[in-house]
């Protein structure tokens, strides 16, 4: 009986590894072609919902939402100034997910300091730089509500989620 060293063993798994990417490669193709909607498809569709109107939403003040679903607490912010993400007409509005990504507590927005903190470990977030992490526990940026602003009716629409809401495999159930 002879044995597989550990050497060809790796060489054997990785060659099988990469002919099945290979063979897989046609089928994403064919799948991508069908569109979004397409039976067997990966990825879900977003909804578009109104979340607030922007003459109603005053500079740092938080506006509470839900999206994309009613478990997931969100928090819209007119900065008052172009931020990065930002949309309107003054490219001032963002929104993200209020799910701390380190452990899942609420954060909370700092109206003085302009910045969301954990109160739970102390992480703090910078909305004024798509959600990035700035100090703390959390290791990823608060996912990002991307939105879109309809100027005809002044609304504000979330429209997907860029990162993972905590405690999820897929940010749409």
């Amino acid at each position: 009986m002879s044995r597989l060293s550990r050497r060809n063993f790796l060489k054997l798994t990785g060659s099988s590894a990469a002919v099945g990417t290979l063979s897989l490669s046609p089928l994403a193709r064919a799948q991508q072609d069908q569109g979004p909607n397409a039976t067997g498809s990966t990825t879900l569709p977003y909804p578009r919902e109104v979340v607030a109107r922007l003459g109603d939403v005053a500079v740092n003040q938080p506006v509470h939402f839900n999206y994309p679903d009613s478990r997931s607490p969100c928090v819209l912010i007119r900065k008052g100034r172009e931020v990065k993400g930002g949309v309107g007409p003054d490219r001032d509005v963002v929104a993200y997910s209020t799910q701390c990504t380190h452990m899942g507590c609420p954060v909370n927005y700092d109206q003085e300091a302009e910045t969301f903190k954990c109160p739970c470990h102390y992480s703090v977030f910078d909305p004024d730089n798509a959600g990035q992490m700035v100090i703390g526990h959390a290791t990823e940026s608060l996912p990002r509500i991307i939105l879109e602003y309809d100027e005809a009716e002044d609304a504000l629409l979330a429209v997907s989620v860029d990162g993972l809401i905590y405690g999820r495999q897929a940010n749409i159930i």
